[in-house]
């Protein structure tokens, strides 16, 4: 619990000193050590498949890391909120709660116990509004912390609620998720949504790509795609290590069986 906590508040403070379009998919970079340590601490065989798994999912991760775009010099939250006020990024706040409202109201009781990808549609839809207000209360932190106080400002507090109110729905979804369906789908079915709608918010809001030309685009795309086929693999064949091969029945000799009938 206590290492969870801090690789949490770990991974909240690096969103205020990298962009979320390169925070986001290094999640991935979990996968890989609970692999590698369930086969030593748990003794869960690591079969070749999660090894290529584990493999891609770091190529895709260094790929990212050395093509990511530039931190945006930012010296106060009105900044971030004049970001998140411009017609772009209001345009897809207003899809994203709609969509999660529908979701929430209509199709979760006829469909929610049936169709995985409505509980975790709601997830990654509130998951890239909390993104961006973390990223925003972030900056906010690091500013008071080198004597700018940035909690004078209710941008800070309103981001500060946005974040409290998304992580409530977003937790409360996900747990739906896991209870209701197999682990093994829903983990990574969830990565890809939540992490495909972050990079898309980020990308609205914070404009990460003005910066780049279209091949360092598009080899963050490579390295994000490289990602989720190493996820997909690791995920989708974590269990054929653990399982024993079946032996093939005995049959008695045919001498063996006349006699007993005889």
């Amino acid at each position: 619990m206590l290492t969870m906590i801090v690789g949490e508040i770990a991974n909240f403070a690096a969103y205020a000193y990298a962009p979320a379009i390169l925070v986001t998919p290094l999640g991935a970079l979990s996968i890989i050590f609970s692999a590698v340590l369930a086969h030593f601490i748990l003794e869960e065989k690591l079969h070749i498949f999660g090894v290529l798994g584990c493999v891609l999912c770091v190529v895709g991760s260094t790929t990212i890391v050395l093509h990511a775009p530039q931190e945006r010099n930012i010296h106060s939250v009105k900044e971030v909120w004049q970001l998140a006020t411009e017609p772009g990024f209001i345009v897809y706040a207003c899809i994203v709660v709609i969509l999660a409202a529908v979701l929430m109201f209509r199709y979760v009781p006829r469909y929610g116990q049936t169709h995985m990808v409505v509980y975790i549609g709601i997830c990654s839809l509130m998951g890239s509004l909390t993104v961006m207000s973390v990223k925003a209360l972030g900056i906010g932190l690091k500013l008071t912390f080198s004597g700018m106080n940035q909690f004078i400002y209710f941008q800070t507090w309103f981001f500060t609620v946005v974040v409290a109110v998304c992580c409530l729905l977003q937790i409360n979804y996900l747990n739906k998720a896991l209870d209701t369906f197999n682990t093994a789908v829903v983990s990574p079915v969830y990565y890809v949504m939540f992490t495909s709608l972050t990079i898309l918010a980020s990308m609205i809001m914070f404009k990460d790509w003005n910066s780049q030309n279209a091949s360092q685009i598009a080899t963050e795309l490579c390295g994000f795609v490289t990602i989720l086929s190493g996820t997909f693999l690791l995920h989708k064949t974590k269990d054929m290590g653990n399982i024993k091969p079946v032996e093939p029945p005995v049959f008695s000799s045919p001498s063996h069986r006349s006699s007993n009938y005889g």
